[in-house]
C-alpha cells in the first residue's frame, strides 16, 4: 500500500550548478515546506542574472533577491501566489522584463545561459519548467511539478492528473540532470524523481479504484480510506488531489466504455 510521501523523491544534489543561487522566501508552511525557492541564475562574469519565481510579497525577500542584480529578466513556473505575489513589486524594484509573458518563445539566451521552455501542465494548467544550461552544467527548474521533498498536489479543476502524468513522463527523459524545485532541496536526478512520482501516482490511482469498488463515492469518502494514515490536517489538501484522481478515472471510464474503439490509456 502506498503511504504518504514526505521524503525526497530522489537523491539530494551534492551541489548547485555554478550559475545557480537559492534565495528561500520566509514563508514556510504545510503547503510550502521550508518556503518558496527563488532561483537566481547567471553565468560567472555575465554581469546580469535571471530570476525564477520571485515569491511572496515580502519586502525583505524581494530586496535580497534584487541585491544579486542587475536582473535582466524574470520567469515564473506557475501562477500560485507563493511564487508570484511579489512579481509586480520585484519588477518595480529591478526594472526587469517579465520573460514568461513573451509570446511564442521556446528557447532563449540570457545571463550567459541557455534557457529552454518545457510546457508541463498538471499541477496547474499554466505550469512550466525550464531546462537551463551554462558552462557545461545543466539543471531543470521544476517549480511545483517536482518538489524537493514529498509529492505535489494536483488540485482539480485547474490541476489535471492526465496532463500531470504526461508532464512527468516528459521530465523522466532528463536522466542525470539535477532538478531545482520550487520548494525543498535540489535533487540530483530529475528523471529519477519523475519516475518515482509516476509510480506513486499510479499506485494512488489503484488505491482510489479499490476504494470506489468498496463503496466510496465522494472525494471525502475516498480520502478517509486512502489517506487514513495521514494527519487529518492534510486531508483537505488530499481531497483536492482525490478530486483530480476521480475526474481522471471518470474520463478513463468514458473513453474505455462501449464504442470507444479499444483506445489505450496511460
Amino acid at each position: 500500500m502506498t503511504g504518504h510521501v514526505t521524503a525526497p523523491a530522489a537523491a539530494l544534489a551534492d551541489q548547485l550548478p555554478s550559475w545557480a543561487t537559492l534565495v528561500r522566501a520566509p514563508n514556510p508552511g504545510p503547503m510550502t515546506l521550508d518556503g518558496t525557492n527563488t532561483w537566481v541564475m547567471g553565468a560567472p562574469g555575465a554581469g546580469e542574472v535571471l530570476v525564477v519565481d520571485p515569491g511572496p510579497l515580502d519586502e525583505g525577500h524581494l530586496a535580497a533577491v534584487a541585491a544579486h542584480g542587475p536582473v535582466a529578466g524574470v520567469l515564473v513556473t506557475h501562477g500560485h501566489p507563493d511564487h508570484t505575489e511579489g512579481l509586480d513589486r520585484f519588477l518595480e524594484l529591478t526594472g526587469a522584463e517579465p520573460l514568461t509573458l513573451r509570446r511564442g518563445w521556446s528557447e532563449m539566451e540570457l545571463a550567459g545561459l541557455r534557457i529552454r521552455l518545457l510546457v508541463t501542465p498538471g499541477h496547474t494548467a499554466d505550469s512550466l519548467c525550464f531546462l537551463v544550461e551554462g558552462g557545461g552544467e545543466r539543471a531543470v527548474l521544476t517549480g511545483d511539478t517536482i518538489l524537493g521533498r514529498g509529492t505535489t498536489i494536483v488540485a482539480h479543476p485547474d490541476g489535471d492528473l492526465g496532463n500531470y502524468l504526461q508532464s512527468l513522463a516528459g521530465l523522466a527523459e532528463f536522466s542525470g540532470i539535477p532538478a531545482l524545485p520550487g520548494h525543498g532541496p535540489p535533487l540530483a536526478d530529475c528523471a529519477a524523481a519523475a519516475r518515482f512520482y509516476l509510480a506513486h501516482r499510479r499506485a494512488r490511482l489503484d488505491q482510489v479504484r479499490t476504494a470506489r469498488s468498496q463503496g466510496a463515492r465522494t472525494a471525502a469518502e475516498v480520502v478517509a480510506v486512502v489517506y487514513a494514515d495521514v494527519d487529518r490536517s492534510l486531508w483537505p489538501a488530499a481531497e483536492w488531489s482525490v478530486r483530480a484522481q476521480l475526474a481522471y478515472l471518470d474520463q478513463e471510464n468514458r473513453e474505455s466504455g462501449p464504442g470507444a474503439g479499444g483506445l489505450e490509456h496511460p
